[in-house]
């Protein structure tokens, strides 16, 4: 029986995603140099990669002479949050509260990302109280 994978992205391809959003456009030659400093890895792997990511509809490429070019399809809160929600609906049933619940209770999360986290929370709810005045 064949496994899937909660996100669709293996780590090759999200490491090779962060790469070219970093670049802004890159080629194959351009991702292979950044990944190299971390480890050893063929130029076949990452052009395999590449050609899938821009199958899946995350990158989109043109011809440069030799060269293909690569840039982002989707901006990157647009992956993530649609990676989230896949994770959320398979791992946490849906609930959003039991993700953050996780989160916050099994990370070893420090005081200012904490603070961070309960700082969003005030901010969305001013922003639902901003919106129930100006309906009212």
């Amino acid at each position: 029986m064949q496994r899937k994978s909660l996100t669709h992205l293996g780590e090759t391809e999200m490491e090779v995603l962060h790469h070219v959003w970093d670049l802004g456009e890159a080629t194959v030659a351009d991702v292979r140099e950044r990944i190299l400093e971390d480890r050893d890895v063929a130029y076949t792997t990452i052009m395999t990669v590449m050609k899938k990511l821009a199958e899946k509809g995350y990158l989109t490429y043109h011809k440069e002479g030799r060269s293909y070019v690569y840039a982002p399809a989707q901006q990157p809160d647009e992956v993530q949050h649609s990676l989230l929600q896949r994770l959320m609906k398979k791992v946490f049933h849906g609930s959003p509260s039991a993700l953050v619940q996780t989160l916050v209770q099994r990370e070893n999360l420090s005081d200012d990302e904490r603070r961070k986290i309960k700082n969003i929370i005030d901010a969305l709810e001013a922003s639902e109280e901003s919106d129930d005045d100006d309906a009212a």
